[in-house]
């Protein structure tokens, strides 16, 4: 059975294998401010946009704005943010990935197993003392009978005369 131990464990693992701890805040603005529609006039990001961009396993997408005479990128959580494309890195991420998971699951599981381990423990635990109850309930019921079988010897002592 669980209890609210267990549960802020599996808390705590959750936030360990899938990184759910809420994000920092965001830096403050910078003083020259721009609306969502304007346009920025560098070509270099600021360090509004630097600070937004996120790595594959983050949910926010960045998009970086460039003068008209480049050609518009835009890269976001689906997009591939390495300009080579190179198969290795893809294989490389993807192998990262998996062995995330399985980390993760590793640790599900160990939980589990420990939480087993436990339940056990607790189980020989409570047979044991049931046992000694058992033993402390026959020891008394063989001294009754002790007590019983020596006022039974006396019985028929007249017979012997």
């Amino acid at each position: 059975m669980m209890d609210a131990a267990d549960l802020v464990r599996i808390r705590q693992i959750d936030v360990i294998s899938y990184g759910r701890e809420p994000s920092p805040p965001p830096p403050p603005a910078p003083a020259q401010k721009h609306s969502m529609f304007s346009r920025r006039r560098s070509s270099s990001p600021s360090y509004r946009d630097s600070s937004r961009h996120s790595s594959s396993t983050s949910r926010t997408t960045t998009t970086h704005h460039h003068s008209t005479t480049s050609p518009k990128r835009t890269s976001g959580m689906f997009s591939r943010s390495s300009g080579s494309g190179d198969p290795s890195i893809a294989t490389a991420k993807q192998s990262l990935m998996n062995a995330e998971a399985a980390e993760r699951d590793a640790d599900r599981a160990l939980f589990v197993a420990k939480n087993a381990v436990r339940e056990a423990r607790e189980h020989v635990h409570r047979l044991e003392r049931e046992a000694a109850e058992e033993a402390r309930l026959a020891k008394i019921k063989q001294g009754e009978a002790k007590a019983l079988g020596k006022k039974g010897k006396l019985l028929g002592r007249h017979d012997h005369m």
